[in-house]
């Protein structure tokens, strides 16, 4: 029996959302039943300012795509890309629980829940677990080779853990201004990592890339290794950073400046090579963030999957030529029709994420995707889900 899911990702720009239908061979990618869109308002670098603006726009681009569908949303992922999106690395141990010293599924979560423990206060005060996904395991002090350790024999066992958090606050507003639009919220997804399951391959995730997306107000790095996200960025620089420097720089009006970004030919002449420069030192500027954080976790220029760009800015002629300079890596624009969306009636990357919540809905399991106020419950299903997607 199919299965319908709806994605909506809120941008500072704009609001998309896709509603997809499961495919009778579970080979097959998601079929698109309908889209919608609405210009975003009561949005800034990726959170709210204004919920009730926000709410209209979700409930405008949420009638367009039911009324392309022909269904009603009642529940829907959604994903949440703003600053206040991060990351925080925190190691656990617990002891084999099995008297014959034989790891079984029981003691990962209780691994995983020592890690949550031992974060560093000042890295969740204020802010909300989203993610939990463990990195590394180790036995008696011996590194496991593999994901899961699950069938060893040891006294204890440990886990290195990368928590994604957002700002509390954030996340209860968002829910709040898609659930006074009518929706229901089923879980709520880091934007870059929902983007993934749409822009990446597992080749990339497996030899390891950065998937970074250029979005109006934010810039978001996630980062891939054995196909395992490892580190996750979100940058207050976007697109309109460019086209606010072309406004300038030119001393025309915003909407000009848009235009001109994305190439358009005005009626008024400009130096081409001065509209060049003007975007590639901003883009520049964006991609030195990128490489101070792969410095940062001792990943620069080891990646050989390079960098995917993805989001509304990567559309912007010559980036990928910018950031194969900039950091010293292979780099290509996301293409959606070579990925898990081929076929699709999507135009372009920036929908890489509405898109992407679908499928973490359909892979990740209904009933497991339901909270409770049990902090063992949440690591159980969690991990579940991470493991369902990223073991081979």
């Amino acid at each position: 029996m199919s299965k319908i899911v709806t994605g909506i990702d809120v941008g500072t720009y704009h609001v998309k959302v896709v509603i997809a239908e499961s495919a009778d061979d579970p080979r097959q990618p998601p079929r698109i039943l309908g889209t919608g869109y609405a210009e975003s308002r009561g949005v800034k670098n990726g959170y709210i300012i204004s919920q009730a603006e926000t709410t209209r726009s979700i409930a405008a681009a949420v009638a367009q795509a039911s009324k392309a569908a022909h269904t009603k949303v009642k529940r829907a992922y959604v994903s949440i890309s703003g600053i206040g999106v991060d990351e925080a690395f925190s190691r656990g141990e617990t002891v084999v629980e099995r008297g014959d010293s034989e790891i079984t599924e029981r003691d990962i979560p209780r691994a995983i829940a020592a890690s949550e423990k031992s974060l560093a206060p000042a890295a969740i005060v204020n802010r909300k677990i989203i993610h939990t996904i463990p990195l590394r395991f180790s036995v008696d002090g011996v590194k496991v080779m593999g994901r899961s350790p699950v069938g060893m024999k040891g006294m204890r066992i440990a886990v290195e853990s990368l928590f994604i958090t957002c700002l509390d606050r954030h996340v209860s507003d968002l829910v709040s201004a898609v659930e006074e639009a009518g929706v229901e919220v089923e879980d709520v997804v880091a934007g870059p990592l929902a983007a993934s399951f749409v822009a990446l391959t597992k080749m990339q995730k497996r030899v390891g890339c950065i998937l970074a997306n250029i979005g109006a107000e934010t810039f978001s790095i996630i980062v891939f290794e054995d196909n395992t996200p490892i580190s996750i960025k979100v940058f207050p620089v976007g697109a309109a950073n460019i086209t606010n420097e072309l406004a300038l720089g030119l001393r025309i009006a915003p909407e000009d400046a848009e235009q001109l970004k994305q190439g358009a030919v005005l009626g008024a002449p400009f130096p081409k090579k001065k509209i060049d420069d003007i975007i590639a030192k901003k883009v520049l500027e964006m991609l030195k963030l990128a490489e101070a954080h792969l410095k940062k976790i001792g990943k620069d220029e080891l990646l050989p999957a390079g960098i995917v760009l993805t989001g509304g800015g990567s559309l912007i002629q010559g980036v990928a030529d910018l950031a194969k300079t900039a950091l010293r890596l292979p780099a290509r624009t996301a293409s959606l029709a070579e990925g898990a969306a081929t076929k699709m009636q999507l135009k372009d990357g920036s929908w890489a994420v509405a898109y992407g919540l679908t499928l973490w809905g359909l892979t990740s399991g209904g009933d497991l995707e339901v909270r409770d106020d049990s902090t063992f419950g949440d690591i159980v299903r969690s991990l579940w889900r991470w493991f369902k997607k990223f073991l081979p």
